[in-house]
């Protein structure tokens, strides 16, 4: 399989690794929604508070933006009689994954940089359009916060980890030993590491066929014994794959 090199892969392109997985983009945003008054205390109607947003995505931006009712989670506060008077009344996340709206100018060619300003221009824009609108559900009025995700922030982790990095290691540290970077899958089905024709269990040589898609694998993170010792061999993903996570542009496609 001839897999293109991610360095050339624009925010908004879908990357194929290996079996049969590929790497698709995704714009995703953090949603609050609280009371616009203290004395709203009834419990929110998910669903509503889905149509209303998908349509304000429909008619409300210099683009019209369709998202499936999938893509919108809305979770409830389980248990209103607990909860305090600044707590949010339901939380959850908007996921765009159709992102053809971001287009390349027709009359030039736009490289990799131009393409990634321009996706997170429009992460900004969308942002900025639904924070701090309101809903009115049921004739109850409700405060929409929207906001990225702090583990979408990529420019904000990386400034974090410079300063750990600059500073973090000075003077006397309590924090007992500090371990490498890791990134823990969770909810990945094992059948999407494994040799098909050989056996059922995930496969050392299939795992690091996959994640050699993103860079070179250095030996010392891939050379254990044991299945059980992957998560080691992840450690080295985190300055190869948190970047596109961060950004918002990617999720791993499968049924998880």
């Amino acid at each position: 399989m001839s897999i293109r090199p991610l360095d050339l892969v624009t925010p908004t392109e879908t990357f194929e690794i290996e079996n049969g997985l590929s790497l698709v983009p995704r714009l995703r945003l953090k949603l609050t929604v609280f009371p616009a008054s203290p004395s709203v205390t009834k419990p929110i109607d998910e669903w509503k508070v889905k149509r209303t947003l998908i349509d304000f995505l429909k008619t409300s931006l210099s683009v019209p933006i369709t998202v499936p009712e999938e893509d919108l989670q809305i979770k409830r506060f389980k248990d209103l009689k607990k909860r305090k008077r600044d707590d949010p009344l339901a939380f959850g996340y908007l996921f765009i994954r159709d992102l053809s709206f971001i287009q390349k100018n027709k009359d030039e060619e736009e490289d990799l940089t131009a393409m990634e300003e321009k996706f997170l221009h429009w992460r900004r824009y969308i942002a900025d359009k639904m924070d701090g609108i309101e809903l009115n559900i049921e004739g109850l009025k409700f405060k929409l916060n929207v906001a990225v995700p702090v583990s979408d922030d990529f420019q904000g982790m990386k400034k974090a980890w410079e300063d750990f990095f600059v500073f973090g290691n000075r003077g006397y540290s309590r924090g007992g030993k500090q371990e490498p970077d890791t990134i823990v899958l969770r909810g990945v089905p094992s059948r999407w590491f494994a040799e098909p024709r050989v056996s059922s269990k995930p496969s050392m040589l299939v795992t690091h066929t996959i994640f050699s898609s993103f860079g070179k694998i250095r030996p010392s993170l891939y050379d254990c014994g044991s299945v059980r010792e992957v998560q080691g061999l992840l450690q080295y993903l985190k300055s190869i794959m948190l970047p596109l996570y961060a950004e918002g542009r990617i999720k791993i496609e499968g049924g998880l």
